[in-house]
């Protein structure tokens, strides 16, 4: 090439999709060999390749979860900055943490950052993550819903070398080991995600001797360039203006009072302020999430609407951010935060509501809104621990294009809902219904997705614990939809039926074998009027028992 710093095109599209088969090949490498169902059928990890001097993401595959991507960028930071203050860096590293204030989410998840040299020099950061089964609290599965620090959640590690030129610290794996329930499932996740991060090294290696180190670093520069052109280009299409926002959370799982996510989104000459001042206080509960966390969501949100801009740093270039420090979404150790799943799924709503009031051919409705993290925890037979973590499905909103999807997982991710076969094999429990619950979704022009009922009876004596939510503010409908349905959890007890004081949170529950428990999760708001939605697709509602014919009725609708 006569000009080193530029790229031709078709090059570059060569170099985009070979970078990014190579993280989807560290995606497949975890999810074959992890122990976790929640890595290997839930696919609740990501990889990626990072900037070497500021961590920003370079790329990402398309199986890792997206909540993840902007989260990641801050993990690599927090390496490069305990790496600027104490030197030592050398080929051989990979460092170890899940600290959720430097970078991180919640204690589950475990990051390993790993450098990548070329002739001596650092070229970028290779980064893998992976939500482990358990890592100790009060709590077997680690989400705590009366925790009221970052202590009862589990164990906390600051970035530390796992690897030290090639060699293992194996004291640090003693410790880890001490501290969870199920100490063979993380071992396991662990070993998938160093080999992951052996294959993703051994492939970019052989890229860079193939394209050589100049092309690959011009090139990570274009793809973050065009990445934020596209952005501002998408930005540019939308009316200028101030368009505000807000939902709540059913309560901290403490105190039953709600709390508020609220958004004020500046549109102006190709930028885009997202300020979310007005948005409560931190809680006393799990539900915070730090600023790292509120940034890596809001970016899921935006891809979801712009969905032509490239996945990595540059997208986010023309966004500002204000967040309150020590607030809800912008939390402090060692404020809980076991639950962020939930905060950020509200804050991904309010941003899909507040773009709804920009431009509203892209509104889109209220998703269901909640993992309900689910915890089942006992002894087996021969006195082995087991722990039962998984989250389960809903159903999104209906949109301009048609109805949202039935049984589906949260925008927050392209992680799948772990079938039941694989838990029913992994764990002494029986699934007695797996099913869509009707009337459900909101109605509309085009109604929102069903959510789903789950019955699980334990086939040991179990304790239970549920972090969930949306047990009082239903999914939003938009363009006169209507609200979906709340969710429900339910438990069998000796004396009869019980349900959570919290409505969607709950812990300390005991039950014996043969005794259920059964969540009834949300739909998806509904898009437009009701009284518009074609007879025909009404009259298919009511055959399939999507909807009754009282629903129907109810809802203005003519079957």
């Amino acid at each position: 090439m006569s000009n080193p710093t530029q790229v031709d095109p078709v090059t570059l599209a060569i170099l985009k999709g070979r970078l990014e088969q190579i993280a989807d090949e560290m995606d497949a490498t975890l999810y074959r060999s992890a122990f976790n169902p929640i890595i290997a059928e839930a696919r609740d990890a990501c990889h990626g390749l990072y900037h070497a001097e500021t961590g920003a993401t370079l790329v990402q595959g398309s199986n890792g979860l997206p909540i993840f991507v902007g989260a990641m960028a801050f993990a690599v930071k927090a390496v490069i900055d305990k790496v600027a203050r104490e030197g030592g860096l050398q080929p051989g590293d990979t460092f170890l943490f899940n600290d959720p204030y430097d970078g991180g989410t919640h204690l589950n998840d475990f990051r390993l950052v790993r450098p990548v040299f070329r002739n001596g020099r650092l070229f970028c950061w290779m980064a893998s993550v992976g939500h482990w089964l358990d890592i100790g609290g009060n709590v077997p599965g680690g989400y705590n819903p009366k925790a009221t620090e970052s202590f009862q959640e589990g164990v906390r590690i600051p970035p530390v070398k796992l690897i030290s030129a090639g060699r293992m610290n194996t004291d640090l794996l003693d410790i880890l080991a001490a501290n969870a329930r199920v100490p063979t499932s993380n071992w396991g996740d662990l070993n998938g995600q160093l080999n992951a991060l052996d294959l993703g090294e051994k492939r970019f290696a052989a890229l860079l001797d193939e394209y050589g180190d100049t092309t690959l670093a011009a090139a990570f520069v274009q793809f973050s360039d065009r990445a934020e052109a596209l952005m501002r280009a998408a930005i540019r299409a939308l009316p200028e203006g101030r368009y505000s926002f807000e939902d709540t959370l059913d309560n901290d799982g403490i105190t039953d009072d709600p709390l508020t996510v609220a958004l004020d989104l500046t549109i102006r000459d190709g930028t885009m302020t997202l300020d979310f001042s007005r948005s409560s206080p931190a809680a006393q509960g799990p539900i915070n999430i730090s600023r790292a966390t509120t940034i890596a969501a809001c970016y899921v949100a935006l891809k979801h609407v712009f969905t032509a801009v490239p996945a990595n740093a540059g997208c986010l270039r023309p966004i500002e951010f204000v967040i309150t420090d020590g607030s809800l979404l912008g939390a402090r150790a060692p404020r809980p935060v076991a639950g962020y799943t939930e905060t950020i799924l509200r804050l991904i709503g309010v941003v899909f509501g507040a773009l709804a009031q920009a431009d509203p051919s892209r509104a889109m409705a209220g998703p269901f809104g909640t993992i309900n993290a689910l915890s089942l925890a006992g002894y087996r037979a021969d006195g082995s621990r087991w722990v039962m973590f998984s989250f389960f499905g809903g159903g999104l909103g209906g949109n301009p294009e048609g109805d949202g999807l039935s049984h589906a997982n949260n925008p927050i991710s392209t992680a799948t809902i772990p079938p039941v076969e694989i838990l029913e094999a992994a764990y002494p429990v029986m699934f007695t219904q797996w099913a869509l619950r009707p009337d459900s979704a909101g109605a509309g022009t085009h109604r929102g997705g069903l959510g789903a009922i789950y019955e699980i009876e334990a086939l040991t004596d179990a304790s239970v614990s549920l972090l969930g939510e949306r047990g009082k503010a239903a999914p939003f409908g938009v363009a006169g939809g209507g609200a979906a349905a709340l969710n429900r959890f339910i438990w069998q007890a000796d004396d009869g039926e019980r349900s959570p004081p919290m409505v969607s949170k709950v812990t300390d529950v005991s039950i014996r074998a043969g005794q259920r428990v059964r969540l009834e999760t949300p739909g998806g708001g509904g898009w437009g009027d009701p009284a518009r939605r074609d007879p025909q697709a009404v009259a298919r509602d009511v055959a399939l028992g999507y909807v009754s014919a009282a629903a129907a009725a109810r809802q203005g609708e003519t079957a």
